[in-house]
């Protein structure tokens, strides 16, 4: 017999995050346990927790939702497809019965990855802010051993941006990678100028120029950009036969997953073998959750790329944005997360 509950926490970011989308400075979420009375000293862990404003399940009855599915025990079938409109529920769930089925301490996957025997290369997060703000953060990064950084951009001056861009190239030259993220700033109306003129500073890629959901114009974009494409927030609330219609509609060069924000590892594993069939890059990255949701992430993430050499670099950087995240193995060092057995969980 299954048993389960959830318990909210605010998570209080260390500084004013910016976006595009607004500043963010506490986030909430959920941790969901799930008890098995042949074991009652073990609990299954998961996290849901939607970004606001973005996630289809921010809506103001998220709570009163969850607690109607845990009522009901609608997460026996994780495949019902009442979990479309609550992905980040989904993910939480599917997180926490593989966490209860390897023992309850926190061993989503079983790889080198969680035993602490390999690390993932991740690229460090520039959050935007004063000149002299991303510029401090773009040194700390590099001073700590990244050699890939992404950058938000979109929610300050865009010649500041540019500026600040500048500064980096010139700086400390073309030996670091930059990844930029819009999260849908640009208008089609100027996505190009914008592109043209980020183009010079040798950009890896550009994740969601535009808003989502305007198809024909992302896909004249992806044709057209001088920079890389990467396709984030376009693929949230995408699902069966309409994934391979997108990618097919809008070439993109890259896709980003986000097991919170698009229903957890069964549909990211959808999303990779589709884009591998159609040659599309694709990495894995959070979406501002604790070190749970993050530790499920990463170890999944391992289990994906453990066999490419070398190993793209993830996005799975954002464990530190947090004063009061729960303690856990996860560490960074010199550009690449690990999972350090020495270490402990703190109580959830």
């Amino acid at each position: 017999m299954i048993k389960v509950n959830f318990q909210k926490h605010i998570l209080k970011f260390k500084f004013d995050a910016g976006t595009s989308r607004g500043v963010l400075k506490e986030k909430e979420t959920w941790f969901i346990k799930i008890f098995d009375n042949v074991n009652p000293d073990f609990q299954g862990v998961g996290e849901c927790g939607p970004l606001r404003g973005l996630s289809i399940d921010d809506i103001p009855e998220f709570e009163d939702q969850l607690k109607n599915i845990i009522d009901l025990k609608l997460y026996n079938n994780l495949e019902d497809p009442l979990f479309q409109k609550f992905p980040s529920i989904r993910f939480a769930f599917e997180a926490a019965f593989l966490d209860l089925r390897n023992g309850g301490t926190r061993k989503i996957f079983d790889n080198d990855f969680y035993s602490s025997k390999s690390r993932i290369p991740i690229n460090g997060l520039i959050w935007m802010g004063a000149k002299e703000f991303m510029l401090n953060q773009v040194k700390e990064k590099l001073d700590s051993g990244f050699s890939c950084l992404k950058m938000k951009v979109g929610s300050i001056d865009f010649e500041t941006e540019i500026e600040i861009l500048s500064t980096i190239r010139s700086k400390f030259g073309k030996s670091i990678s930059l990844r930029l993220d819009a999260n849908g700033a640009f208008l089609p109306l100027n996505v190009f100028e914008k592109l043209r003129k980020l183009e010079p500073f040798d950009i890896h890629s550009i994740e969601q120029p535009i808003k989502q959901g305007q198809l024909e114009e992302i896909a004249l974009v992806c044709q057209k950009s001088p920079i890389p494409i990467a396709l984030d927030e376009e693929l949230i609330n995408i699902y069966n036969g309409n994934k391979s219609i997108l990618l097919e509609k809008i070439k993109p060069q890259y896709i980003i997953l986000k097991p919170t924000l698009l229903g957890g590892f069964k549909m990211c594993d959808e999303w990779i073998s589709l884009a591998e069939k159609s040659k599309v890059g694709w990495w894995l990255t959070s979406a501002l959750e604790s070190n749970i949701g993050l530790n499920a992430i990463s170890q999944y993430a391992f289990e994906k790329i453990k066999n490419f050499n070398p190993q793209p670099l993830q996005g799975l950087g954002t464990g530190s944005l947090y004063q009061n995240n729960i303690n856990s193995p996860l560490q960074i060092e010199s550009g690449n997360i690990f999972y350090n057995q020495d270490c402990t969980w703190g109580e959830i």
